[in-house]
């Protein structure tokens, strides 16, 4: 495998970053930095923050990994970690806003940045854990199928041996029930 050709496949690069190879990680950043940065700044509407949330997501795979390919494609991947990551730049920036607005400026405790991450991340995950636990076995295993495992809808169907139509209606159905279940908590 040449990990420093542009050619290489995505798998090809992964491996090469899990390798500390950081051609590897050049040639991803060419091939997705655009996309990345072009949903961190139409989910954070601020250029230097999209900077930034690029700059984050793309460290986290360096050090992190994180990417199954058995869950998705890493274009896949790297959406859906920039978009949660925004959405949870966008919850600190709230957080904090309420926060002075409480406090009155000048009188703000001093917090560390990581604090108000952890603190949203562990809200956000504890919420969706109790509106989970609120579907039906059946709902929550068709939503594990294509978020946990990376089914598409035609495998999910050819998996339980359904009709593509009703797989997409049951996943409609239960995301708009999963949706509910979240805006009731607010």
């Amino acid at each position: 495998m040449n990990f420093f050709s542009p050619s290489a496949t995505d798998q090809e690069l992964f491996q090469g970053i899990q390798q500390g190879r950081s051609r590897a990680m050049a040639l991803l950043y060419e091939r997705y930095g655009k996309l990345v940065y072009s949903l961190a700044l139409r989910v954070l509407q601020q250029p230097q923050e999209a900077e930034d949330l690029t700059q984050e997501v793309f460290t986290t795979l360096w050090h992190k990994g994180g990417y199954n390919p058995h869950r998705g494609s890493l274009a896949t991947y790297l959406t859906t970690l920039t978009r949660s990551r925004g959405i949870d730049r966008l919850r600190m920036r709230q957080a904090r806003l309420r926060l002075a607005q409480r406090w009155g400026a000048g009188e703000l405790p001093l917090l560390e940045p990581g604090l108000w991450e952890q603190v949203s991340v562990q809200e956000r995950q504890e919420r969706v854990q109790a509106a989970l636990a609120q579907l039906e076995p059946e709902q929550r295993h068709l939503l594990e199928l294509a978020y946990y495992q990376g089914l598409t809808q035609a495998q999910i169907a050819e998996q339980l041996n359904l009709p593509l139509g009703t797989v997409k209606t049951r996943t409609r159905t239960v995301l708009l029930k999963l949706r509910k279940l979240l805006q009731d908590q607010i």
